[in-house]
């Protein structure tokens, strides 16, 4: 199938370029990632080129640094579902009280 279409063998290219970068720590090489995913037509790579560039030092930070904010994200993650159980059914008060239960 790559073979046929050049824009998915651009794409896989690129996405296990980019995936290679996560799991090896290498967000030095994230300019030339940006660089190569400009210079192909794809349109939907170039829209997620344009947010990385956005908040290009804190993106190179998140794949060079070795640190984490996953458990402070699943916190915040499971509070927010108790709260959309909760929508419309009760206040604050409750909804501290499932938090602070389920903990």
């Amino acid at each position: 199938m790559l073979v046929h279409c050049p824009e998915l063998d651009a794409l896989t290219g690129h996405v296990r370029s980019f995936g290679q970068m996560l799991t090896e720590r290498q967000g030095d090489r994230l300019p030339q990632w940006l660089d190569a995913v400009r210079q192909d037509d794809l349109p939907g790579l170039h829209t997620l080129a344009a947010g990385i560039d956005r908040d290009r030092d804190a993106v190179i930070a998140g794949l060079t640094l070795p640190w984490s904010s996953g458990v402070v994200d699943g916190h915040v993650n499971r509070i927010k579902m108790l709260k959309r159980q909760m929508f419309g059914r009760a206040g604050f008060h409750l909804l501290r009280k499932r938090v602070l239960l389920y903990s």
